[in-house]
């Protein structure tokens, strides 16, 4: 019986990069993986090239936010094949605590990538509300959940963390491109 194959994402439980990996499957008849949830481009590269997983999949740039400068940093540190490059369109959501009124708001946190394509969104909606940047969308609202964020945090998402992180949506699609699409890689080790 074959092993299942090990799929390192490159953000959590609920990220834009779990998104594309379980789209990457799919469209490449891969039904028997299991997800690695690394958080970062360098743990997914790391854990590539310790043989932890066997593919990894990481953003490297968006048709509105640009290059993901944190990817370009990680590719340069580490070894790897590209196995291919794909688009999934990304829609950006405002997520916050259940019951906290739009007016509570006092600082929106997300990953910058994020922050950059709703940017024009931020300052028309929120021009005076503090930006925080995070590791990973989806790693902001589980900490908004778990209550290592200020209650009156929002944090910008994708829909799947409503459910998972019991949060509330408070609007959706609010990047600034309708088409919004990011550009990933899968990655294998270099043989």
């Amino acid at each position: 019986m074959p092993k299942k194959i090990k799929i390192g994402a490159a953000g959590n439980k609920g990220s834009f990069s779990e998104e594309a990996a379980d789209y990457y499957c799919h469209k490449n008849g891969i039904k028997d993986y299991e997800l690695v949830y690394l958080c970062s481009v360098n743990n997914t590269l790391v854990a590539l090239n310790k043989g932890e997983t066997d593919k990894g999949v990481f953003p490297i740039e968006n048709s509105n936010g640009g290059i993901v400068y944190e990817s370009v940093y990680s590719m340069s540190e580490h070894n790897f094949e590209i196995e291919n490059i794909f688009e999934i369109d990304i829609k950006m959501n405002l997520l916050a605590l259940k019951g906290i009124k739009a007016s509570e708001i006092t600082k929106i946190v997300s990953h910058p990538q994020a922050l950059k394509q709703c940017r024009m969104y931020l300052k028309r909606k929120w021009g005076d509300t503090d930006l925080e940047e995070y590791s990973d969308t989806a790693s902001a609202a589980k900490a908004l959940s778990n209550g290592n964020l200020p209650k009156t945090a929002a944090v910008i998402a994708p829909r799947v963390c409503v459910e998972l992180y019991g949060l509330e949506l408070f609007e959706e699609s609010i990047q600034d491109l309708k088409f919004n699409f990011t550009t990933f890689i899968a990655a294998v080790k270099r043989k």
